[in-house]
């Protein structure tokens, strides 16, 4: 099912965030937490909601390294995966 993916991304983002420092866990926490929220309802998110979504990855994993950033880097791939079952754009 699609929204394996963004379950599995909130799972990898709560992974780095276990890496992180303070400050950058908190953000990828709050990440994680709104993509569970998305894969609880009954309309998955569109592409500007994943888009948004993406590029507060890419700004938190220039601040990660090691294991952290590589737990975000495969987060995206999965909504990467997931956006390719999304209508539109």
């Amino acid at each position: 099912m699609a929204s394996d993916h963004l379950a599995a991304a909130a799972e990898l983002l709560e992974d780095a965030a276990s890496e992180a420092d303070s400050g950058s866990a908190n953000r990828l926490r709050e990440q994680a937490d709104g993509l569970s929220r998305l894969v609880a309802r009954d309309r998955g998110p569109d592409h500007g909601r994943l888009a948004r979504i993406t590029h507060v990855l890419d700004d938190l994993s220039g601040d990660l390294d090691g294991d952290a950033k590589a737990s975000v880097d495969e987060a995206k791939d999965h909504i990467e995966a997931y956006r390719e079952t999304v209508d539109g754009v």
